[in-house]
């Protein structure tokens, strides 16, 4: 699916948070309330403002996720706007949803960024999942302005892995590099949550505010 690589300037009225049943909407809330940003619980796929950039948690299992999104209708109206250029940054879960496909189930997924999400394999000495605070390599631009030494908050047990090293936005090292942030056009992905990260995070989510 090709996305919009340039979309006309907007006035960001609030950010628009999918409320699936399958994320942590309440701390998200409120990290964009500490920050200023006004934010909407999006409930159904209708609801959605292609004037206003849009995130989309996510904790659980990919299967899961993909069949809420798929029965409630937001999968298309998400590649709709996403291919449109409304700004979409997904979190955790919310990030591998935005590949083709994970290891972890058998349904499509969102297909905003060509790649798959793979099961860590990892030695003895790295628990699985990766649980905790870690750094994000980054080139300190975009959606990681000002964050070019920071540290996130990471629970996964898998990492997505994209088709082209191009849509790499950042990465981490546990027991191997993997890709913790990704990028197509108007559409990012974090692994980790911002939400979760303290001054991180807020500045992650003000970033992302940011983008028009």
């Amino acid at each position: 699916m090709e996305l919009a690589a340039k979309f006309n300037a907007r006035k960001i009225l609030m950010i628009q948070v999918i409320n699936y049943g399958m994320g942590n909407i309440g701390s998200i809330k409120n990290m964009l309330k500490k920050i200023g940003v006004d934010s909407q619980l999006i409930n159904k796929a209708e609801e959605l403002d292609p004037s206003n950039s849009i995130i989309l948690p996510g904790v659980g299992a990919f299967d899961n996720a993909m069949r809420r999104l798929n029965e409630s209708g937001f999968s298309a109206r998400l590649q709709e706007l996403a291919t449109g250029g409304t700004p979409l940054l997904g979190i955790c879960l919310g990030m591998q949803l935005l590949g083709d496909a994970s290891e972890e189930g058998s349904l499509e997924g969102l297909k905003l960024i060509p790649g798959k999400s793979r099961k860590f394999v990892l030695e003895a000495d790295h628990k699985i999942p990766h649980m905790g605070w870690n750094k994000v390599i980054n080139s300190n631009s975009g959606l990681f302005q000002d964050l070019e030494e920071s540290k996130f908050y990471f629970v996964h047990s898998y990492h997505f892995v994209p088709e082209k090293g191009d849509y790499i936005l950042g990465e981490t090292n546990y027991g191997i590099k993997f890709v913790s942030s990704i990028n197509n056009a108007n559409v990012y992905g974090a692994q980790f949550h911002p939400e979760k990260s303290h001054k991180y995070g807020m500045q992650l989510l003000k970033n992302f505010c940011a983008i028009k």
